[in-house]
């Protein structure tokens, strides 16, 4: 049996059936202790720089302090690749490689550094501060971020617990929405055709005052996608209403999403040779009714700011498969106070942060008839320094209490756990800068984890918790650039699902693996061969294996040892294209945690767009998978050596685009 989405994966088994993809990436940016990221937007020619503000300390920050080594992606990117949603963005652009998912019609697992299955639950994504990542084992839901009002998204790669807390060990994914414009006013509309019953459109319009500003979205698309009961449908409003002055900022977004889908299954070997397309669950569907609302806030005293979000979100999700209905209700509160103080003396700047992370979230589960419940508080506090605007030192800690219950389950327990960084960065040259992360990050089990251990009664998952290091530099200027890293996360007590030992209805248990280790190089670049035509590229190496145990020395499973994304943005007046090819290694199916079966294939697939300009009217034609390549990239069994529970990919697609901005 496999599980969906609305399924915790103690209680069902391996992780889900997954929507196919082409996800082509690329890094059209890392600002590694940089000061700028520049970027080419509407309007603006190849010669005009905008700087980008980054925030390294959960806080709006000026270029002095970026995060170390991040990947910033700018709206002007995201709007020259004809990109619709965030997932996609992050994959395309970001360099961040992704599999198919059932989480959503749009949404991929991301896995940042090689946690393969559990990718996704090793990083933390967050659109304005706010926490979206499902404490209920779902990918979180970036297609439901309206694409016209993101600002930018900021990727750090590596352990960052201290600010983020459980989950943060893979890195962040930051989305940072438009602020408000005084007195200014624009909108566009947008609709969509293309192969497989696609037809998708969607509005956004903002206007600004003196001291207020609105704006709202909506969305709708469909598609029958490529594979047999695998069509969506798929729905989302926004709205944002803010006021703000010189020294403060307040507002109240609502965010409302809605899908169906159907749960086409997996496929056995023999079944994905003779057609890949067929379905093997053609019964089988889902639905979400996700809503949230968040009330933020900024003020500045001196030198001293302070800023909070309040957030809540509640989710319904159904699904029906293998005849079995089920229901989830989610309910989460967030509140998130903290303030920096930052501070001037000669050639030394200091910036110190301190900050709350106050949660609750619970899940009533029909089909079980379970419940489960989580309160956490957490206090951290972090420091970094600037000499001579050459050096860099930055540290921090933070103490986490979590209490997980569940009457159902019989357990309640309260766990406490710890993180800390330092970084460092040094300009050796003027083109050249060094830098240096460690720490130790964690990740707790959700209560959903903790339902379907195996364990006796009463007893709950450990906590993972995993020791980081990292080494780079970052050579040249934002048109000319190339950052290299060395990274290495030795974890403990790893949560991960095992299917080889005893669980609930005989589906394996999850469990605390035995020490592992993910260990490996990233090198992003980009080069500008003239005004019009941008090269870059993102490359990653990655050897996760059992470092002790039974399984020494074996590979995780779902963790291709290489990927390489490479593009190419060529732009002159009114006509502008946009190419990527992705190429991915081979990798272990899940649960092969003895490395006895034969390994996925590798891949590459190609995804182009070009677009025309005419006034305020832009047609674009995209298309994706172009060269029509038969390929997977999730599945979970072996069956006589080969590997079996194939989701496959989508097949060729095409779309055509029309844009009217005013």
């Amino acid at each position: 049996m496999k599980p969906t989405q609305f399924q915790a994966r103690g209680n069902a088994g391996q992780p889900a059936a997954m929507r196919a993809a082409v996800a082509l990436t690329l890094s059209a940016l890392t600002a590694a202790g940089h000061a700028q990221s520049q970027i080419q937007s509407q309007g603006d020619t190849a010669g005009q720089l905008a700087p980008v503000v980054v925030s390294a300390s959960r806080f709006p920050n000026d270029p002095a302090f970026p995060p170390v080594a991040a990947t910033v992606i700018t709206a002007g990117q995201i709007r020259a690749a004809g990109i619709d949603n965030a997932n996609e963005a992050i994959r395309k652009l970001g360099g961040v490689y992704g599999r198919q998912s059932s989480a959503g019609p749009n949404d991929f697992p991301l896995d940042l550094r090689g946690f393969g299955a559990n990718g996704d639950q090793n990083m933390v994504v967050l659109v304005d501060g706010v926490r979206i990542s499902e404490n209920e084992l779902t990918t979180p839901l970036l297609s439901s971020i309206p694409i016209d009002t993101i600002e930018r998204i900021e990727i750090v790669r590596g352990g960052s617990s201290v600010l983020y807390g459980s989950g943060a060990t893979g890195g962040t994914i930051q989305i940072i929405t438009r602020r408000a414009q005084p007195d200014a006013g624009h909108g566009s509309v947008v609709a969509e055709a293309g192969t497989d019953g696609q037809r998708a459109g969607r509005a956004f319009v903002a206007r600004g005052w003196d001291n207020m500003s609105i704006d709202a979205s909506y969305s709708k698309a469909h598609s029958d996608n490529w594979r047999d009961n695998s069509k969506y449908n798929q729905q989302n409003a926004s709205a944002t209403l803010q006021w703000f002055a010189s020294d403060w900022r307040f507002g109240l977004r609502a965010n409302l999403a809605r899908a169906d889908f159907g749960l086409p299954g997996q496929l056995s070997a023999a079944q994905y040779s003779a057609n890949a397309r067929q379905a093997s669950t053609p019964a089988n569907y889902g639905s979400y009714d996700n809503d949230s609302i968040t009330a933020f806030l900024e003020r500045r005293f001196g030198s001293i700011d302070v800023a909070a979000e309040l957030a809540h979100r509640e989710k319904i999700s159904r699904s029906v498969y293998g005849g079995s209905n089920s229901l989830n209700n989610v309910r989460g509160t967030q509140f998130s106070p903290r303030l920096r103080h930052v501070a001037q003396a000669g050639g030394v700047k200091n910036e110190w942060v301190a900050g709350l992370d106050l949660a609750q979230w619970s899940n009533n589960y029909s089909t079980y008839t379970s419940d489960a419940g989580q309160r956490s508080k957490a206090l951290y506090l972090r420091d970094e320094v600037e000499f001579e605007r050459n050096a860099r030192i930055a540290a921090g800690v933070r103490r986490e209490l979590v209490n997980q219950a569940s009457a159902s389950a019989g357990y309640g327990k309260s766990t406490a756990v710890n993180a800390w960084d330092l970084q460092a960065s040094y300009a050796v040259l003027p083109q050249l800068r060094a830098f240096a992360k460690t720490g130790q990050s964690y990740r707790l089990a959700t209560p959903d984890e903790n339902g379907g251990t195996g364990l006796p009664g009463g007893q709950l998952l450990k906590p993972q918790v995993s020791h980081d290091l990292e080494l780079g530099a970052t050579w040249g200027a934002a048109e000319r650039q190339l950052t290299a890293k060395w990274f290495r996360h030795r974890v403990r007590d790893e949560i991960y699902y095992d299917p080889t030992i005893p669980g609930a209805f005989g589906l394996g248990a999850n469990t605390n693996l035995d020490p592992t280790r993910r260990q490996g190089v990233e090198l992003e670049g980009r080069l500008r061969l003239s005004e019009s035509l941008l090269l870059s590229a993102t490359y990653q190496h990655i050897e996760a294996r059992f470092s002790a145990g039974a399984n020494a020395g074996r590979e995780v499973a779902l963790v291709p040892k290489n990927t390489l994304s490479t593009r190419i943005n060529w732009s002159a007046g009114r006509h502008s294209a946009d190419a990527g090819v992705r190429w991915v290694d081979r990798q272990r199916s899940g649960g092969d945690f003895g490395n006895t079966c034969a390994r996925m294939p590798s891949f590459a697939a190609i995804d182009a767009r070009y677009a025309m300009r005419v006034q305020a009217w832009e047609f674009a034609l995209t298309g994706s998978n172009l060269a029509d390549r038969k390929y997977y990239s999730q599945a979970y069994s072996c069956a006589s050596g080969q590997v079996s529970d194939i989701y496959p990919e989508n097949g060729r697609e095409v779309k055509f685009t029309a844009r009217y901005d005013f």
